[in-house]
């Protein structure tokens, strides 16, 4: 057999010893191979082996060079994507709904009555700072001023910038002119943050007056509503029944009592049409809007809290089912007094695990403990990301932020037990390094579901309408025969499932 010949013919060779040199060897190789260049090495005359050496000597650079593409392309884990479009039966998305206003003024105005009256005082000082505000000064309640004060800084010479108290003297060394003759045109409005007893303090500067009073209201009504037990918080905000006033999910009617409750510290009172927790999950099996969800809601933007809600309108977010609605983040706003129409696409992605991307299935593989699975929903990387931030602040600052869920055992942040948590609050949001941590400890979810969204708007209802549809909702919502709704109050949104999957 060849094979036996050959073995037989290497053994021979074995035998007579080591006899052989590396040149004789290379000389054997180069007479006996059947490639061109080595043979041509040995047989030619020498320029002609020269310009195969050089040859066999490009063309083998070659061939190395293309084994260590493969090489790395191999070690370097890629993945191909096979991609199919097409329409099938799907499950309709999770659809969260919430108010732009957390609280209805007339239930937690009680509550913020020394804030507003301070607030109120704060803009008299911005906007006419040469008036006497001796006798609005002494009914105000400084606590909470007193804590995180606003300050004027005086930049009309840059080269001596002074710092003005807005219901004080100046706390520069020299001796300026007093805060009264500091205008918002003329001056810049800050925040000063202390810690330490003031004996640390800080600047935390705006780029407009509106900006700083409103991030200074809302952290000094976080304060606020952070002591307040939680039962309480739910009975300020907008019942489902007044909020939600038609639905409609295909051709079958439903009510606000599809929805679930969820409470929202930005934005109060949420509902969630198919979540999937305890109902069964609504399938989608047509595009279009006449499958979709219609909801008529009334937001009653008359009841908004003035310093806390800017913005008037209905927040929406469409999600899966079972997954926590991070509508700050993620949610979009449908204006009011328009019909918002929203076409849905859907992309469902799988990732592949390691080596190849460091995605998670479930978390369990994170460091990071999810402060909401008490909500028994699944992981995503926005829970993590505000878990990782709450675990900061209470390391940092020894309380939670009243934004996020709290652990066993540990208590929000207010000024009364906590005098530095605002300090240490604004310090941490803006740090690069915290950003960087929990960035690098949380996972991507192996598998995720995204909604790109196609929005349309319309006034709503037309002028030739209006006054019909407006009574028959006040009827059936009030049993009024007058109007008690607005047009700049209802907002008509409308979600469809698009005719592609991905």
């Amino acid at each position: 057999m060849p094979v036996k010949k050959y073995l037989l013919k290497c053994l021979h060779r074995l035998q007579k010893g080591p006899g052989y040199t590396y040149k004789e060897l290379l000389v054997w190789y180069c007479n006996n191979t059947n490639t061109h260049g080595p043979k041509r090495i040995i047989c030619e005359g020498p320029k002609k082996k020269a310009m195969w050496f050089l040859l066999t000597l490009l063309f083998a650079c070659l061939v190395c060079w293309q084994w260590g593409v493969f090489i790395q392309t191999y070690l370097s884990w890629e993945v191909s994507v096979s991609l199919s479009m097409g329409f099938k039966t799907m499950n309709f998305p999770a659809v969260t709904v919430c108010n732009s206003s957390p609280f209805q003024y007339s239930k937690v105005k009680h509550l913020l009555k020394d804030l507003d009256e301070l607030m109120e005082a704060v803009l008299e000082k911005i906007l006419a700072p040469e008036a006497s505000h001796s006798n609005t000064t002494r009914t105000l309640n400084f606590t909470i001023w007193n804590h995180t004060p606003l300050v004027l800084i005086d930049e009309r010479n840059p080269d001596h910038p002074v710092v003005l108290n807005l219901f004080g003297d100046s706390h520069n060394s020299s001796n300026p002119a007093p805060g009264s003759t500091c205008n918002a045109q003329g001056c810049k409005v800050a925040m000063r943050l202390c810690s330490a007893n003031g004996t640390v303090c800080t600047l935390r500067n705006f780029t407009s007056a509106t900006q700083a009073v409103t991030e200074w209201y809302i952290l000094q009504a976080t304060n606020i509503f952070s002591q307040v037990l939680p039962q309480d918080l739910v009975g300020m905000g907008y019942a489902p029944d007044r909020i939600i006033l038609a639905c409609l999910f295909g051709t079958e009617p439903c009510s606000h009592r599809n929805f679930t409750p969820i409470f929202y510290p930005d934005y109060g009172n949420c509902y969630i049409f198919n979540w999937g927790m305890t109902e069964e999950t609504l399938p989608s099996a047509n595009p279009g809007t006449e499958f979709g969800l219609k909801l008529i809601l009334d937001i009653g933007q008359e009841d908004y809290v003035p310093f806390l809600a800017s913005t008037a309108g209905a927040r929406l977010m469409l999600h899966e089912q079972r997954t926590y609605p991070f509508i700050r983040e993620e949610g979009i706003y449908a204006m009011a007094g328009t019909e918002t129409s929203i076409g849905v696409l859907v992309d469902k992605l799988q990732r592949k695990g390691e080596p190849y991307s460091p995605c998670t299935m479930n978390g369990s593989d994170v460091a990071i403990k999810n402060l909401y699975s008490v909500y028994n929903t699944t992981y995503s990387i926005q829970a993590c990301l505000h878990s990782c931030f709450q675990d900061h602040m209470i390391r940092n600052c020894s309380c939670g932020h009243y934004l996020y869920p709290l652990p066993e055992g540990e208590k929000y942040c207010n000024n009364r037990d906590f005098p530095d948590w605002a300090y240490c609050y604004l310090n941490l949001q803006m740090s690069v390094t915290q950003r960087e941590t929990c960035l690098s400890m949380c996972k991507e979810s192996c598998n995720d579901t995204q909604y790109k969204m196609t929005i349309s708007m319309a006034d709503w209802p037309s002028e030739a309408s209006e006054d019909w549809i407006l009574h028959v909702l006040s009827q059936e919502r009030d049993q009024s025969s007058n109007i008690t709704l607005s047009r700049p109050g209802l907002n008509l949104p409308t979600a469809e499932n698009s005719s592609d999957w991905r």
